[in-house]
């Protein structure tokens, strides 16, 4: 074989590494039985296909190819440590007599076998602060030193947290599978849970110089189709469309210089149209279930925002009356302070400052920076120059973004 199609093999081994990788593991756990061991696993299953298919060639399917490769590696590597623990011995020869058939191209285990580990790395009986960790590593494949970076903390921290976690599910012996339709409803809550924290920490980042994560939210939007595709629930839908609806404004959020920019002052023609397209149709489809959940409903006050031409133009008494339901379904001082600013939009100043004013009074969000920038902006726009101020300052003291910082700073340096 030429030089130039072995360097062709190479690309294509890579390619598929990108787009199979985690299929591939998410397989090897359900064979396996183990995290590391199917990671172990995976690693020596392309290493194998690097050294095979640029002499044999690439196989039919590639993904089974690699399966079965991964398994037989792990089973050989098992075999050799057990001449210092014969309890690996037993477990070789339970998997090997297992003799489960590679999976065929259509075979849909495969599918389910990504939907099991994604309910097993956001399983209730792990802690909450391990779950997304965990799905960023093990579903999405991100390295440890990349979640670290999105979430500011350091890679020990990280891997500290998916040990354990792996752990927990080894020694508790959390079930590798989709929940049973009775206890769907629970366990679905916590995976899409998981699945918009992991979203929110890319749309808007908690800290940190840079406003967005393209790539957390890319991870979220993609997580978010896999579980609509494989377990079509009405509330899949709401949160697939609300991420859309989301992005599509990723590009106007920012100044080419990284500043943010205000909803009422983007440019709206660098709104996305195809996500949008595709966020309200799915926000109808949420919505004409006959329990239409917090997703849907947040997702159908983005569906306003998306179809409005200018902010002065949008349908504020509707966004409000979204807010009404969205507070019936879950009643929450942030959903509140939502609802506040639409009021205010709605009604004036005033009344989204007695709004807010009554939440802060009452002890709730009293370290949340974007309620004292919604007071301070109330107080702006009303006037109250000295109130404005304060605000502003309190906004500052809770506000660990730069883009925001810089922001709320200029917004005080012009009263």
């Amino acid at each position: 074989m030429s030089d130039t199609d072995a360097d062709r093999i190479r690309a294509q081994v890579d390619s598929i590494y990108r787009t199979e990788s985690r299929r591939v593991f998410a397989t090897l756990v359900r064979l396996l039985g183990e995290f590391d061991l199917a990671e172990e696993a995976l690693h020596d299953a392309f290493a194998s296909a690097i050294d095979q298919w640029p002499r044999e060639g690439v196989p039919a399917n590639p993904r089974a190819w690699l399966v079965s490769a991964g398994r037989f590696k792990a089973i050989d590597a098992i075999r050799r440590r057990a001449r210092f623990d014969a309890s690996l011995g037993e477990l070789a020869e339970r998997l090997d007599s297992q003799g489960r058939p590679a999976p065929s191209p259509d075979d849909e285990r495969i599918e389910d076998d990504r939907l099991r580990l994604i309910f097993t790395c956001c399983h209730p009986a792990l802690p909450p602060d391990a779950r997304v960790p965990l799905t960023l590593r093990e579903v999405c494949g991100l390295t440890t030193e990349e979640i670290a970076r999105a979430f500011l903390s350091v890679p020990a921290t990280i891997a500290q947290r998916i040990v354990r976690a792996k752990s927990k599910i080894r020694e508790a012996r959390i079930p590798y599978e989709v929940p049973s339709r009775a206890d769907l409803p629970e366990r679905l809550d916590t995976v899409l849970h998981v699945v918009y924290l992991v979203f929110n920490e890319g749309y808007s980042a908690s800290s940190g110089e840079a406003l967005t994560r393209a790539d957390l939210s890319g991870e979220a939007i993609r997580l978010g189709r896999l579980l609509l595709e494989l377990l079509p629930e009405p509330e899949a839908a709401g949160l697939l469309a609300l991420m859309l609806l989301q992005e599509s404004r990723r590009v106007a959020r920012t100044s080419p210089a990284g500043e943010l920019v205000l909803l009422e002052d983007q440019d709206r023609t660098l709104w996305n149209r195809e996500q949008i397209a595709e966020g309200r149709a799915l926000t109808a489809q949420a919505l004409s279930a006959p329990q239409v959940g917090p997703y849907a409903l947040q997702a159908a006050i983005a569906a306003v925002h998306a179809a409005a031409p200018s902010t002065a133009e949008t349908d504020w008494g509707q966004i409000v009356g979204w807010y009404d339901a969205l507070l019936a379904a879950v009643l929450s001082p942030v959903v509140e302070l939502n609802r506040a600013v639409a009021v205010a939009m709605r009604d004036g100043p005033a009344a989204g400052l007695a709004l807010v004013d009554a939440i802060l009074a009452r002890g709730d969000l009293p370290d949340y920076h974007l309620a004292h920038a919604a007071r301070a902006d109330f107080c702006r726009r009303m006037g109250k120059t000295d109130e404005a101020r304060a605000a502003y300052r309190r906004a500052l003291e809770f506000t660990r973004q730069a883009p925001e910082r810089r922001f709320l700073e200029r917004r005080l340096e012009e009263l």
